[in-house]
């Protein structure tokens, strides 16, 4: 087992591989840049190191700085988290190089399908649906535009490095696609440092639903069930759900194994998600996998009762999986609580936090770096934290989320949680009568 392990990111995920590694009596080491010497993963880290200023591409982007910290304090292993360098190969690659393990699979496996075009072409050579589309990545608006032309709009524009939502963009016309296609490129190169992309015929109206598959060294791949993930803003998840509440039992086995075939086709290892489009008559589609942990992972954790994080590394250390089957156990929800004005499309609202109360009670998790005094810079993405509950059933589980949302007290910037009060106590929620516009229709929201 790992002696020192090095967190490659930031804010609330870099406090919750810190607990676990606690927990397993492996020491951490945070990096930070300038803007975030204040948050709470660098006070309870064993060491931190400065790696930059406020600019994610001089920081946590910035891999030079990221090894040297850790060769500096002798770290064996770098966990990347999720986002900024967690699906670069590259940078899974300089790790390994520089005898420091990364916690995650290998740098062929993320190539293969960490990259959404090539794993797309993968999929259809094992059989598993996909969505029609471009057949390679792309940067060029002529490529874009021959392709758009063959399938028909409206398309769908995604980063072929990208993830969280980042880097996507809907065209519905030519007209729209060169512009569409310059905004989403530079998107992409901001926040993965690769502007490569692909295109796919967009599935109107669908449900979002991914499996959380782990897999170990010894050719053991396994699912611990589905997330829906159907509500949505930009593409970017903000409530998900576990067990989908739009899957029968034949749909959900189904899908499980074609996640699983898609993850044994690289011989899999670590964690990673296997994400599906599925339509309004319940025809799914492979989308995308995600090599690397999952915002939305603590839902998983709750239902099936396992920390994903401490399997995660003790899969990088060499050790098989605890568990072949899971027993699934009531419902869980999460809300991603960003410091946004829903009222102003979403406006990002960095600043200072002034009051702070984090719910609590049976069944409640809240996985947040933030507290009253904090300051929430303007550089990073805008979630401030994860509300997390389980109940026995749906029911259950919307109610004990609604009383947690009215105890989350976060004064001196807007957040979303007036949002969620909304979404939870809505009768097309409820019903789980919605897709992935959702949000767009919410003046349709009735309470």
């Amino acid at each position: 087992m790992f002696n020192k392990i090095l967190i490659a990111n930031r804010g609330e995920v870099a406090l919750r591989i810190i607990r676990t590694c606690k927990e397993m009596g492996i020491k951490t080491v945070a990096v930070y840049s300038t803007a975030d010497r204040n948050s709470l993963h660098v006070r309870f880290a064993d060491e931190a190191v400065c790696i930059g200023p406020a600019s994610a591409s001089q920081s946590y982007l910035n891999i030079p700085r990221i090894i040297s910290a850790g060769e500096i304090t002798n770290a064996d292993a770098i966990h990347p988290g999720y986002g900024f360098l967690a699906e670069n190969a590259e940078f899974a690659e300089i790790c390994n190089d520089s005898n420091m393990i990364f916690i995650g699979p290998t740098p062929e496996m993320m190539s293969r399908m960490g990259d959404k075009a090539v794993a797309k072409e993968l999929m259809k050579k094992i059989g598993v649906p996909v969505v029609e589309g471009s057949e390679g990545k792309f940067t060029e608006y002529e490529e874009a535009k021959e392709i758009a032309s063959k399938i028909g709009y409206p398309i769908i524009l995604k980063a072929s490095a990208g993830g969280g939502g980042k880097g996507m963009r809907i065209v519905r016309e030519e007209s729209h696609l060169e512009a569409a296609l310059d905004i989403t490129k530079a998107e992409a190169l901001s926040a993965f440092g690769v502007d490569s992309m692909y295109l796919e015929k967009l599935i109107e109206n669908p449900h979002h639903v991914e499996f959380q598959i782990i897999g170990d060294k010894f050719g053991n791949i396994v699912h611990a069930g589905e997330r829906d993930c159907t509500i949505q803003r930009r593409h970017q998840k903000l409530i998900e759900e576990c067990p989908s509440p739009y899957l029968d039992e034949d749909l959900r086995e189904r899908m499980a194994q074609a996640a699983i075939n898609a993850a044994k086709s690289v011989n899999y290892e670590s964690l990673g998600t296997v994400e599906f489009l599925v339509d309004k008559d319940k025809n799914f589609y492979f989308m995308e996998m995600n090599t690397r942990m999952q915002v939305e992972h603590p839902i998983t954790e709750a239902v099936v009762n396992i920390d994903l994080i401490k399997e995660q590394i003790c899969i990088a250390a060499g050790e098989k999986i605890s568990r072949k089957k899971f027993k699934f156990f009531g419902h869980s929800i999460e809300c991603r609580i960003n410091a946004e004005d829903t009222e102003l499309n979403f406006k990002p609202c960095p600043g200072l936090i002034t009051a702070f109360n984090a719910p609590g009670g049976n069944g409640v998790r809240v996985d947040t770096h933030c507290y009253a005094g904090y300051h929430i810079p303007s550089n990073y993405d805008s979630m401030i934290g994860k509300l997390i509950v389980i109940g026995v059933t749906r029911e259950e589980a919307i109610k004990r989320m609604l009383r947690a949302l009215d105890e989350f007290i976060v004064e001196g910037v807007k957040t979303t949680i007036p949002l969620f009060q909304k979404i939870l106590t809505d009768k097309n929620f409820v019903a789980y009568n919605y897709d992935t516009n959702y949000l767009e229709k919410r003046e349709e929201i009735e309470v």
